[in-house]
């Protein structure tokens, strides 16, 4: 297994405490989680516990850049399970579920809002904003504690512009777009490149592809062009057919000649 956190890591960023939090015995297993989490080079986005499979706990996390690979749930899942064992957050049995925040991921801390500015949310308050709770729109800048977003969901005479404390949201999750999902792809990529070149790893050819000759152009080859055969005469017409019945008959045809 490769180290999880090679390189450079941003400690301000390892250390923004997260505004958006979990009540409950979520929360006693985020006060564990978290720091472990935080000494291994990583980030806890959240902590969601189901009755799935009878009790599951999962443990969104993150690389300070918003990456995540394999390698690195199984790291965390490796270091995090003996500390949860001993500590015994939950009473009853359950199962560990490390995983990424996801492409659709809640947004937990400031950094999360100003770098998904210009993208489509939905928002949950913990305490009502304007009367409601619900709030749907495109996310806009982050003005002290509060984040601006522009509404979707107005009826009547709503304000569209909302500005909603970011203490006092209960759950902020972008929505799946076209965009969204281009700009994922975009940074798993840049992610993915950028640890292979911290590991000296260079990645290898695909299986199917032929290793070029420099000596050779590469060219493409002119077409040759083939000249049509020549049809063979006919062998059985009418001609051919008395000539055999004469032969056969022992007349002599005078147009063959001697």
């Amino acid at each position: 297994m490769i180290d999880p956190t090679p390189g450079y890591v941003d400690a301000e960023l390892l250390a923004e405490p997260r505004l958006v939090v979990e009540p409950g015995v979520a929360a006693r297993v985020s006060a564990i989680a978290g720091p472990v989490l935080q000494q291994m080079g990583y980030r806890l986005v959240r902590i969601r516990i189901s009755g799935e499979a009878g009790c599951t706990v999962q443990i969104m996390a993150e690389r300070p850049d918003g990456s995540m690979q394999i390698d690195d749930c199984e790291a965390i899942s490796k270091a995090l399970s003996p500390v949860l064992d001993v500590a015994d957050p939950i009473e009853k049995a359950y199962r560990l579920e490390i995983s990424s925040p996801g492409i659709d991921r809640p947004l937990v801390r400031r950094s999360d809002f100003e770098r998904y500015a210009g993208y489509l949310v939905k928002i949950e308050m913990a305490v009502a904003h304007q009367g409601r709770k619900r709030f749907r729109g495109l996310l806009g800048r982050v003005e002290g504690d509060a984040v601006h977003l522009r509404r979707d969901d107005v009826r009547g005479d709503e304000d569209a512009e909302v500005l909603l404390v970011m203490e006092d949201i209960a759950d902020a999750r972008l929505v799946l777009t076209d965009e969204l999902i281009a700009e994922s792809m975009r940074r798993g990529k840049l992610a993915e490149r950028e640890l292979k070149q911290n590991l000296g790893i260079k990645p290898p050819p695909p299986p199917h592809a032929k290793k070029s000759d420099p000596t050779k152009s590469n060219a493409p080859k002119p077409k040759l062009k083939l000249k049509p055969a020549k049809k063979a005469a006919p062998k059985n017409t009418k001609e051919h057919r008395l000539a055999a019945e004469r032969r056969r008959t022992g007349q002599i045809d005078h147009s063959e000649g001697d």
